[in-house]
């Protein structure tokens, strides 16, 4: 099913039908520092220069990850950077990168007149 995406409210194009995605019950849901919602696979930036433990290479800021994993533990997101490997870091340190999906929408904003 496609459906558009209208802040946190999904909607479906065919029927106009609203709803929310709904996380299951006693899932924990991990947000980044903005608080926006985190998945698996999302792209995030990292908002600050971040020191490797063990290693000279810093985490740059706005260095862009993509296909991160999330995991349970201090260290919640699981990624691969360039020039530095697998890492974790926190998602305190991240904020997610929103794709625009507006070209999906755009018959629905302005319909063509018969």
């Amino acid at each position: 099913m496609l459906a558009c995406e209208d802040g946190p409210m999904l909607t479906c194009p065919e029927c106009g039908h609203e709803w929310t995605e709904a996380a299951p019950a006693g899932a924990r849901v991990i947000r980044d520092f903005v608080g926006n919602p985190l998945t698996d696979g999302d792209t995030v930036t990292v908002i600050r220069d971040l020191k490797v433990k063990g290693s000279s290479p810093v985490v740059k800021r706005a260095a862009r990850v993509s296909n991160i994993r999330l995991l349970d533990g201090d260290h919640d997101i699981d990624c691969k950077i360039d020039g530095i490997g697998v890492i974790g870091l926190k998602s305190e340190f991240v904020k997610k990168v929103e794709t625009h999906q507006s070209s999906v929408c755009l018959h629905l904003q302005f319909p063509l007149s018969d």
